[in-house]
């Protein structure tokens, strides 16, 4: 369970670092991303690739702080903190400059020393509501 940990810390440490190459090497080509709020899962690492891309223009400098990171048989339980600039265009909202904070809770499934499969829920109210 703690090699699972450490998996989970060092994608957190090469999201930070802008690092997609280190991402997606940690990523299962079959992926499984189950995102808050849609119907039905995305597959694959190109999907997680364009979220990556989305996020990173929107926020350069986003930066991920793990709060809390629990671990049982194959999954990890992550809560964290997530700070950045509002720099580009996000879901409808022109760069506003603006210093954004909000929370996400995410999971984890991890097999052979690759995360197969994701669930993310995030604040995503909150950040709305920073971004105006």
């Amino acid at each position: 369970m703690e090699s699972n940990i450490e998996l989970v810390r060092e994608g957190l440490d090469a999201f930070n670092a802008d690092d997609l190459d280190a991402c997606l090497a940690l990523i299962a080509p079959d992926l499984v991303l189950n995102l808050a709020g849609l119907q039905e899962p995305l597959r694959g690492r190109e999907a997680w690739r364009e979220g990556f891309a989305l996020i990173k223009r929107a926020f350069p400098d986003l930066h991920a702080q793990i709060e809390d990171i629990v671990a049982a048989g194959d999954r990890v339980a992550v809560r964290l903190t997530f700070h950045g600039t509002h720099a580009g265009e996000y879901l409808g909202f022109a760069a506003t400059g603006r210093r954004i904070g909000y929370v996400s809770h995410e999971f984890y499934r991890l097999a052979d020393g690759l995360v197969t499969e994701e669930w993310v829920c995030s604040d995503t109210a909150t950040l709305l509501r920073q971004l105006g």
